[in-house]
């Protein structure tokens, strides 16, 4: 929360200035689960400084089929979601959190620019 005691919006796509990272979450519609599963799994990874490879093989899949789990082009079933969550040393339950959380927040941000309201992002 800021000092002023309301909650504050924090974009974490756009945490790192001037390096974009993930799919552009889109006015309107939610964005799918898998382009947000994607991106969190992404932002995990680049976060470790890991590359797609190294994620890959600890899972047992190749790079390709990771790259496009990432970029929100495949579905993955549930337990692959589970093995490269494992790989990352990331909970399941937080791979699900952050989903609703980013979900959650694009809903408000999209509600807020049809209302006409400004929104500050902190970085």
């Amino acid at each position: 929360m800021a000092a002023s005691g309301r909650p504050v919006v924090v974009d974490i796509r756009t945490r790192r200035a001037g390096e974009k990272r993930g799919p552009e979450i889109p006015d309107g519609p939610d964005p799918l689960l898998r382009s947000v599963y994607g991106e969190i799994l992404r932002d995990e990874r680049l976060d470790q400084d890991r590359t797609l490879d190294d994620v890959a093989r600890a899972v047992g899949m190749s790079k390709q089929y990771l790259s496009e789990v990432e970029r929100g082009r495949k579905e993955p079933s549930s337990e692959m979601l589970h093995s490269v969550c494992d790989a990352l040393g990331l909970p399941i339950e937080h791979l699900l959190t952050r989903a609703v959380r980013r979900i959650t927040a694009s809903r408000r941000i999209a509600g807020r620019e049809a209302s006409g309201t400004t929104l500050l992002l902190a970085a």
